[in-house]
């Protein structure tokens, strides 16, 4: 069973950057298409952007032009660049494989905090 591992995330202000990444114990992740979650106490988990294994990428519209989604070349790394951050970015971040026919086990995943 794969065990994801989420971290970076920190208190920022508005406007500010963060990097999250995803590891799952030295497993290639970077090798499946993947994706980042989040997800706010009381609210439905929300898909944030997927890195497919082409290389392409897509956004959900609240983060398309702020968000990136990349691997590293060993493929061990997913991360989510976080660029122009706002309040309503603030939430627990959580990979995970995208579009198979389940996931894998999901981590513990990372609090961004926007606020002034």
């Amino acid at each position: 069973q794969v065990q994801l591992a989420e971290s970076g995330g920190a208190l920022v202000q508005p406007g500010g950057s963060l990097r999250l990444s995803c590891e799952a114990g030295g497993r290639r992740i970077g090798s499946y298409s993947m994706a980042w979650y989040r997800q706010v106490p009381g609210k439905e988990r929300e898909l944030v952007g997927v890195l497919s294994r082409d290389g392409s990428t897509t956004y959900a519209d609240s983060v398309r032009g702020r968000f990136t989604l990349s691997t590293d070349k060993p493929k061990y790394t997913i991360y989510l660049q976080m660029n122009n951050l706002e309040p309503e970015d603030t939430a627990a971040y959580y990979c995970n494989r995208y579009g198979y026919e389940s996931f894998w086990l999901w981590g513990q995943g990372t609090q961004p905090t926007v606020s002034s």
